[in-house]
């Protein structure tokens, strides 16, 4: 926000939008050459290091433990000073206490050195004009740091007086390691963009007169001709001018059947060339490509602050001179109700150490830690707090059908001969004529046979068609296995077979058809069906999100008949809108934002690159494990096992953890609200302020650790 205020500020900006996640500023401006260097002045105003892009990313790349050591120094200056404390509980006659020097000694480098990056923030905070968890931490520490020194400076000899090192020290280390785990899984969060962008290759072959020229994809421009040969990555987006091929689009479709490519048909960079060599002509380039859209959104949904978070933020703001005018009313009128300067002071700083931020910087981040912890013991990786605090609300939850409520890998289910007879040595020629394929469809084949234990039998001449399927002798017989188009084209009659086939068309089934070639035509001989399974847990999955109220939704890209059949077999009720059929990749974001419209909350569960603009576009999403990186990266939740009754869980988990949180807060304010008033009369002394900041504290991080209880309900 502080950020956000000050971009704004300069003359010629017309908005400015701060990514949390990337750590990054999108700023849309009007100016001259310097406006680039007003901005990073502004930026740096702020309290903030503004950092190019090459830096940012340079950052990116260091060990996960980077930036560790003040957490391990404060670990180790801390622990001294805490573990006398607890053991003197047990035993307070046991002399378990350090002598004040030494806890100053300790303290004093932990308050001052480590905790310097405290006062820096406080004091950009309060130049301008605002408060902060920075100033809240900075304010309450030094003040039980302060009352320890004067304590220690002005007791009398020989005698051991209570201060609060330990207080200050533990205080300031832990919000460190928040800290460090913060910008720790910053890193990580951006992980999976970096190596989707990885995936481009750096160089790409540009077709000129003299021949191909390796050039880098960067230079490349839009209506260049390039050379993908089998086996690589497209470069950029475009469309094919030359050559036939099967491109493995999974990466961006989600889809795993490769998809036929000829003349004029669209390519996608990241996508992978088969086994044919393919001439494009390139319509996209650098920002504007596919798959840089894509990543673009998945990065403006990660901008987006906790709610819960924005809330703290903004009672700090008003808590922190609120606490201060009281300390210093509570000062002044003590003094001029004629009580000594020492116990006036006294009682102003128990204001200031009981109104220590500690409890309320745990409040979120412990119940966020317990419930993340007990989601991941259950398979289910959350990865911000606002998936947490929106998730609970959710009403409506819409599935990607295939992978996500489907297996995702085609079966063969039916083999029917087309004279009505026995179709097992027709499934014996398929699986032979298939047996050097890779598609997806040749080794449902294959393991069909397989299971049946037939033989493969001698072949020769085997040649793929791309698109349309396959051909070779088989036996003595030239056979052809492949689509209802290519059968059409080759004029085959499918009478015979006709009546099953829509039957098996709109149960949901993919058909290939077996052709002999006889004379001067071919002779139909048997049809193959293929269907993507539902995964075993799914409709458990769907039973189970109806019994806690929510709607279950399958939105997918087939044909309506076969999306109703799927869905009726998972337990979907399409007569009342729960089938979203024949939307295309590039709608399901539009089919979302329909649902929210209507007054939804909604949780969007995909798992390819082309759910990733829906996931963005719900309120929760949520990517399958096994799916694409940046659909993970697109979700505030995955389900590492790929399960959709996880779905459930993750939905029940975000109940608990909110209701945590709002506990917490509840005990913080409580403590704050009913301790300062007790600490300004004078009921309360410092050792018992700091006693009940402390209490506060473990009452939060207890209540917090009750989720871990009940991870499975």
């Amino acid at each position: 926000m502080r950020v956000e205020r000050a971009l704004n500020k300069v003359p010629g900006v017309q908005s400015a939008s701060v990514n949390l996640a990337t750590e990054s500023a999108r700023i849309v401006y009007a100016g001259d050459a310097g406006m680039e260097a007003r901005l990073r002045r502004a930026v740096r105003d702020a309290g903030y290091l503004p950092r190019t892009a090459e830096q940012a990313e340079a950052a990116q790349q260091i060990s996960p433990w980077a930036g560790f050591a003040p957490v391990g120094w404060g670990l180790a200056l801390s622990t001294p000073l805490l573990l006398p404390m607890v053991f003197g509980f047990f035993d307070p006659h046991g002399g378990w206490m350090l002598p004040a020097w030494l806890q100053f000694v300790l303290a004093t480098p932990v308050q001052f050195g480590l905790g310097a990056r405290f006062y820096r923030a406080g004091w950009h905070a309060l130049k301008a004009r605002t408060g902060n968890m920075d100033l809240l931490v900075a304010i309450g520490t030094t003040a039980g740091w302060g009352l320890s020194v004067w304590l220690w400076l002005t007791a009398a000899p020989d005698t051991m007086p209570h201060v609060y090192f330990e207080a200050s020290a533990v205080v300031v280390t832990l919000v460190l390691l928040g800290k460090w785990l913060e910008a720790r899984a910053k890193r990580q969060a951006t992980t999976a963009i970096r190596a989707l962008q990885a995936l481009r290759p750096e160089t790409a072959h540009l077709l000129r007169r003299e021949g191909e020229v390796d050039v880098p994809v960067a230079e490349i421009l839009v209506g260049d001709r390039l050379v993908v040969r089998p086996g690589e990555r497209i470069p950029v987006d475009g469309r094919v001018l030359e050559g036939q091929s099967q491109v493995d689009e999974s990466l961006l479709t989600g889809e795993p059947l490769p998809v036929s490519k000829e003349a004029d048909a669209l390519l996608t960079g990241g996508a992978v060339n088969g086994e044919g060599r393919l001439v494009m002509q390139v319509q996209a380039v650098g920002a504007e490509t596919a798959l840089a859209r894509i990543i673009r959104l998945v990065e403006d949904a990660q901008a987006v602050k906790a709610p819960v978070q924005r809330l703290v933020d903004q009672v700090s703001a008003v808590f922190v001179p609120v606490v201060l005018v009281i300390a210093l009313a509570t000062l002044l009128a003590w003094l001029a109700l004629g009580l000594p300067a020492e116990t006036a002071l006294l009682r102003a700083v128990a204001v200031l150490v009981i109104a220590c931020p500690c409890a309320l910087g745990l409040a979120t981040p412990a119940a966020i830690m317990a419930g993340t912890g007990a989601a991941a013991r259950q398979g289910i990786l959350i990865k911000d707090a606002e998936a947490l605090e929106v998730a609970h609300k959710v009403d409506v939850v819409a599935f990607d059908k295939t992978g996500t409520l489907t297996i995702g890998r085609p079966q063969l289910t039916r083999c029917e001969a087309a004279d009505g007879g026995d179709a097992r040595p027709w499934l014996a020629v398929a699986a032979s004529l298939q047996s050097g394929s890779e598609h997806p469809l040749a080794a449902a084949v294959r393991a069909a046979a397989k299971e049946q234990g037939l033989v493969p039998q001698e072949t020769a001449n085997m040649q793929a068609v791309p698109g349309r399927g396959s051909q070779g002798d088989v036996a003595g017989r030239l056979v052809l296995l492949g689509s209802v188009r290519w059968m059409e084209a080759l004029g085959v009659d499918l009478g015979p077979l006709a009546g099953l086939a829509g039957s098996l068309q709109a149960q949901g089934a993919t058909l290939s058809y077996l052709a002999e070639h006889q004379g001067d035509g071919h002779v139909l001989r048997a049809l193959f069906a293929f269907t993507d399974e539902p995964k075993p847990t799914a409709a458990a999955a769907i039973a189970e999100l109806r019994r806690r109220g929510i709607r279950p939704v399958m939105i997918s890209g087939d044909n309506r008949g076969a999306a109703v059949a799927m869905a009726r077999r998972l337990g979907l009720r399409p007569e009342d809108g729960e089938v979203l059929a024949e939307v295309l990749p590039g709608d399901k974001a539009a089919q979302v934002r329909r649902l929210q419209e209507g007054g939804h909350t909604v949780a969007m569960v995909g798992d390819g690159v082309n759910d990733a603009p829906a996931l963005a576009a719900a309120d929760v999403g949520v990517a399958m494990g096994q799916g694409t990186d940046v659909a993970m990266q697109a979700a505030g939740i995955t389900l590492m096992r790929g399960d959709p009754a996880l779905v459930a869980a993750a939905l029940g988990l975000s109940h608990r953890t909110v209701m945590k949180i709002r506990q917490n807060l509840f005990w913080a304010f409580a403590y704050n609200v009913a301790g300062i008033p007790l600490a300004a009369l004078g009921y309360l002394n410092p050792v018992v302020a700091g006693a009940a900041m402390a209490l506060s504290s473990v009452s939060v991080m207890a209540n917090a650790l009750l989720l871990t209880r009940r991870a499975g309900s």
